[in-house]
């Protein structure tokens, strides 16, 4: 259900959760790190789950040094375009890379940076970088990120709100994301997902959020549709990552129909593809179609995501134009 007229987007992705099997293997071997088995078809069942996933520790596992931290963030673009698609916004939190090895999430920053550029200037794939506020650390912690992040403002795009949203509330974060907004970069927040419909209107008219990642639960409240409707607040869908954090009981019961049905802004996603064991072509052909969406829809998302995109005019207008050309070819 891909319209090949249109770029293939992917806004919500986190370079923890694309960390290829044989690199954990490798970075493990190369550090002298502890595996719980020592080949890429053992490793799966610990990394590619069906079930919630609680944690991203063997992804990072291998992340001894800024070298490494590079590294995957190089093969995180390389597999993205391998997929065919035409423009990526990866997140990342530092502190969340950093803290297995005790590494300084400034340096973490600037190699996730320079592998992320390194690859989309070799395979040509638009790329930018979204940064992330771990909740999970606490507020504290989160300043500590936030700076590591601000020490390279002009490479980040936006900045995102991640981690525990049940235990760590958004109002304990409501400074941070002042400083981001007044770094210039737009604001993506992670609400609606194990948290209801009043974190959504929290990120939204507080934190400045132009775009939710899930949002799932904003369908529970009619006047929080209402605020993403009339603020063109973007919606970031993660079919079968909300499947496998059980914030939906069934890709059928699903919500994403619905919002696109009312007309808000609402794209398709991978959130963490090595773990979830999917990309982006699956979420349209499988997950999308799991989630009753018919070819119209589908592609309505997929226009949804190239507006949503953090581009400029003129970006948004190339892609779109080498999308049509490319399209005429087939």
């Amino acid at each position: 259900m891909i319209d090949p007229r249109l770029p293939l987007v992917d806004l919500h992705r986190h370079l923890e959760g694309c960390v290829r099997l044989n690199t954990i293997l490798e970075l493990a071997d190369q550090h002298g790190l502890e595996l719980p088995a020592r080949s890429v078809g053992a490793l799966r069942p610990h990394v590619v789950l069906d079930a919630p996933v609680t944690e991203l520790h063997w992804m990072i596992h291998g992340l001894a040094d800024p070298d490494a931290c590079r590294r995957v963030a190089h093969e995180c673009v390389q597999d993205a375009a391998g997929e065919g698609l035409d423009y990526l916004e990866l997140r990342f939190s530092p502190l969340f890379m950093a803290r297995p090895h005790g590494l300084d999430p400034t340096e973490v920053a600037a190699a996730v940076i320079d592998g992320a550029r390194a690859a989309a200037q070799d395979t040509g794939l638009a790329v930018k970088l979204i940064g992330i506020v771990s909740r999970t650390f606490g507020p504290e912690e989160g300043n500590r990120e936030l700076d590591a992040l601000l020490a390279h403002r002009e490479a980040i795009t936006a900045l995102d709100l991640a981690g525990d949203e049940a235990r760590w509330p958004a109002e304990l974060f409501h400074e941070h994301f002042r400083r981001g907004r007044d770094a210039g970069w737009r604001i993506t927040v992670h609400a609606g997902e194990a948290g209801g419909a009043a974190n959504v209107r929290y990120a939204v008219e507080e934190l400045g959020a132009t775009r939710i990642g899930h949002g799932i639960r904003a369908v529970e409240d009619p006047a929080v549709l209402d605020l993403l409707a009339r603020r063109g607040v973007g919606l970031e869908i993660n079919l079968t990552s909300n499947l496998q954090t059980r914030t939906v009981g069934s890709l059928a019961q699903h919500p994403l129909k619905f919002f696109l049905e009312r007309g808000l802004a609402a794209g398709i996603n991978t959130d963490d593809p090595v773990i979830s064991g999917i990309d982006l072509r699956h979420e349209f052909e499988v997950a999308a179609k799991a989630a009753g969406l018919t070819p119209a829809l589908a592609r309505q998302a997929q226009e949804h995501a190239l507006e949503m995109a953090y581009l400029s005019a003129a970006e948004r207008a190339d892609l779109r134009g080498r999308a049509e050309a490319r399209g005429r070819r087939t």
